[in-house]
């Protein structure tokens, strides 16, 4: 993990291809960029079902790509990020000081996790910077390592979650200093986790990982309804007329439960002096499900709305572009891990 945080650069020396490959806990999303002196531009984009032998969905899907190097990324509970204050300093004596420091922030050992940190922000009062800490345990890394290469892949940026979601919606729509701006909130639903980012003017500021997603609500669904998983999820996306306030009455606890982590999140990063929330962003493949946007503002009070992880990425003149738009709501991390670039 190095340069946690992106810069994406508005030119490039050259032309330059990456590979992102989310690997979720359903599905497999990789998407392969170009990026050129004027533009960055969508070479290709893959999507397939996760199944017991992750190897082989994993080379199907690499195998239709060129290149060898791809970049990817871990979250749950092996890997934590942390935002903190430390004394104003250069990167390298941020990297000698964070080992004596990471050890007061995060549950390992650090024996146990390959650690980084990233200066977010440089300038805040009583010479302080806000630093960005993020560590991973090494046995999750190195599983990940062993599976690319024995497909013959490797490794080029390997990333947490949360911060691709973040370089993502930061290309996507950067931040204008001239403007007003108030901070936001990434929402990233997928089938086994929601991933929560609370960014102001174009930084994160807090991340967190819940194991409340889509599972739970199809699971609701499925008890409600006496289906299987399976009949359940498509319930879930595509829920009949007759049936669609049931669907939205049998996912209510659960959704109320994912809306007070949010709140509870959004209380903790108010109570710091920050300004308030004011706007949630969506996305994930639970994001799919009819009234979740509807159900979350009541819950919460608060704007939420879909973004286009594609926006500002130069798309082919293809006829597989209607499926990318379908889906484009599964795509924002992969798309931040390809937009990292060496």
């Amino acid at each position: 993990m190095k340069d946690i945080l992106s810069k994406i650069k508005d030119g490039f020396a050259g032309e330059k291809f990456s590979v992102g490959v989310d690997i979720g806990a359903s599905q497999i999303k990789v998407v392969k960029l170009k990026s050129g002196k004027d533009k960055i531009e969508l070479v290709s984009f893959e999507i397939e079902p996760s199944r017991m032998d992750l190897g082989e969905v994993l080379k199907k899907v690499l195998d239709s790509h060129s290149g060898r190097e791809v970049n990817i990324s871990v979250s749950g509970q092996q890997s934590v990020v942390r935002y903190v204050h430390f004394p104003r300093m250069s990167s390298a004596e941020l990297k000698q000081a964070l080992k004596f420091e990471a050890q007061k922030l995060i549950p390992f050992s650090l024996a146990e996790v390959n650690l980084d940190g990233f200066i977010l922000k440089d300038d805040l009062p009583d010479n302080k910077m806000l630093v960005l800490i993020a560590a991973v345990k090494k046995d999750l890394v190195n599983e990940r390592l062993k599976l690319l290469e024995a497909l013959g892949y490797k490794a080029n940026f390997i990333d947490i979650d949360s911060i691709a979601l973040v370089n993502a919606f930061n290309f996507n729509n950067p931040f204008d200093k001239e403007e007003d701006h108030k901070a936001i909130a990434l929402l990233n639903i997928g089938s086994s986790m929601a991933n929560l980012n609370i960014v102001d003017a174009g930084i994160p500021r807090l991340s967190r990982d819940m194991h409340i997603a889509g599972n739970a609500f199809t699971q609701k669904i499925a008890d409600m309804f006496s289906l299987d998983f399976a009949e359940a999820e498509k319930l879930k996306i595509n829920p009949d007329p007759e049936r669609l306030n049931k669907v939205k009455a049998a996912v209510e606890s659960a959704l109320a439960n994912l809306a007070g982590e949010i709140r509870t999140s959004f209380d903790y990063y108010e109570s710091q002096g920050a300004s308030s929330v004011t706007k949630i962003y969506l996305s994930g493949g639970s994001a799919k499900f009819s009234g979740l946007k509807e159900m979350l503002e009541h819950f919460l009070n608060i704007d939420v709305q879909g973004w286009d992880p594609f926006h500002k990425i130069a798309l082919p003149d293809e006829a597989g572009l209607d499926k990318l738009k379908s889906l484009q709501e599964k795509f924002p991390i992969a798309v931040g891990l390809a937009l990292r670039v060496s």
